[in-house]
């Protein structure tokens, strides 16, 4: 392990649902704002606000779930998104809406890094991991309806194109010639994590000395909705209070948050880093993976599988002592949110609050009461989140948690409010469908 190459955070973009931006959407998000909205006008509720700011989808209504964490449309200035800022001519036919967000994203990304890989060799030692949960629902259904009304004819040579997952990290490495590792995940809400794990390994093992990473998700859309609502994942109880619907950790949370958006991180050797004299956020020193091998989209009681990520995060940072902060995937569905804090206390027996030394009891949030769960994009906004809790020693809050289920009594789950705190090092959790696990250690870097 001690001959494998160090792997550093250099730049962060971001496309969410609280803003477009990393510095609007970190601000938006330490002050306690939400990004969730109503897709339908409920009585009270500004319609003005819904249809200015959503794409043209229609048939929400009559759904049991109509509160998603949607991108705002706009200038970028305003904290909104708008393709024309990010695309050149003619993308936006070409691409779906996950890879437009992943674009936005990545250029943002590689702006803060500083860097733009203007000779063969750095683009030959520059690669994309970038991974989706979804890919783009709205072309199916779309194309679909197409077809069986009238026929091949019809249909767009850019179908198949938009449609693939791979193509968010497809379009990037054309867009800017890198010629190193080529690569999509796709293993559901474990997506982003994945994707920015497996992308340190290149560079650890040499494949790259720099990867763009992360995730990226548009699949706001009625049927992606009517699927999970079938599947009792969604929250049904308070259409008519969409910031209030996300509740981790909360003993009124019943189901989950859709949201969309994007999160891509630029990783870097950290020699090569350092000999260019870039920013460093933090060191990504741990990644862990596992499987629940138990259920198609329960986990099991004790958390054991999220318990083996995190456990294999810290066997790689080897840091378990200085872990200050853990981002929770907890996405405020019942049973998710006590696995994980199970899983948790597993891995973290002496920090929790009855040991007795309050100043070491773990800080465990959730970001998702402000943006919603953003699928595949999720692990990788998040673990963005981690990095500035890291680089700016401010803990985000879980918001909404107001009346903390008599499970969570172990942690500081930062309700509410942000917290001032000096970060060490921080986990960030992902969990998906299938049973997938995957848990990034970021840790502060210091010379």
């Amino acid at each position: 392990m001690n001959s494998l190459r160090r792997v550093v955070v250099t730049g962060l973009g971001l496309v969410t649902p609280l803003a477009t931006g990393v510095q609007k959407t970190w601000q938006e998000l330490i002050n306690g704002n939400c990004g969730i909205i109503s897709l339908v006008p409920h009585e009270g509720t500004e319609k003005k606000e819904d249809t200015t700011i959503l794409p043209v989808y229609s048939g929400f209504e009559g759904l049991p779930s109509t509160v998603a964490g949607v991108v705002k449309r706009g200038k970028a200035k305003e904290g909104g998104f708008d393709p024309e800022e990010w695309l050149d001519r003619g993308d936006e036919r070409k691409m779906a809406l996950f890879t437009q967000f992943a674009i936005a994203s990545a250029k943002q990304a590689l702006a803060d890094a500083q860097w733009a890989a203007d000779t063969d060799y750095g683009k030959e030692r520059t690669g994309v991991c970038i991974g989706s949960g979804v890919g783009s629902l709205e072309d199916v259904v779309s194309t679909t309806l197409i077809f069986e009304r009238q026929g091949y004819r019809k249909i767009s040579p850019f179908f198949v194109p938009r449609m693939l997952i791979n193509m968010a990290a497809g379009h990037l490495t054309m867009k800017y010639g890198f010629r190193g590792p080529n690569h999509a995940v796709a293993t559901a809400c474990t997506t982003g994590a994945h994707a920015i794990g497996d992308a340190s390994r290149f560079i650890q093992f040499g494949d790259a000395d720099v990867m763009v990473a992360g995730g990226s998700e548009s699949c706001i859309h009625p049927l992606s909705i009517a699927g999970f609502a079938k599947a009792k994942s969604l929250v049904t109880k308070m259409n008519d209070r969409p910031k209030e619907s996300s509740r981790p950790f909360d003993r009124e949370r019943e189901g989950f948050v859709m949201g969309e958006g994007a999160g891509i991180l630029v990783l870097e050797e950290l020699e090569h880093a350092k000999k260019r004299g870039a920013r460093i956020y933090a060191e990504l020193c741990g990644y862990g993976l596992s499987g629940d091998a138990h259920h198609m989209t329960a986990p099991p009681e004790d958390g054991s599988g999220a318990a083996l990520a995190m456990k294999r995060a810290l066997h790689h940072a080897k840091s378990e002592n200085e872990i200050d902060y853990i981002n929770a995937h907890a996405t405020s569905t019942i049973l998710g949110d006590i696995a994980e804090n199970r899983a948790i206390a597993n891995v973290f027996p002496n920090r929790v609050i009855d040991k007795g030394n309050m100043s070491n009891v773990l800080a465990v949030s959730s970001t998702k009461g402000a943006i919603g769960h953003l699928l595949g994009a999720a692990g990788a906004v998040e673990a963005i989140f981690t990095v500035l809790a890291v680089y700016e020693n401010i803990i985000p809050p879980t918001l909404n948690l107001q009346k903390p289920d008599t499970e969570f009594r172990q942690f500081n789950y930062v309700p509410l409010t942000a917290q001032q705190k000096v970060v060490r090092a921080a986990l960030t959790n992902s969990f998906g469908f299938g049973g997938v696990n995957a848990s990034l250690c970021f840790r502060k870097f210091e010379g």
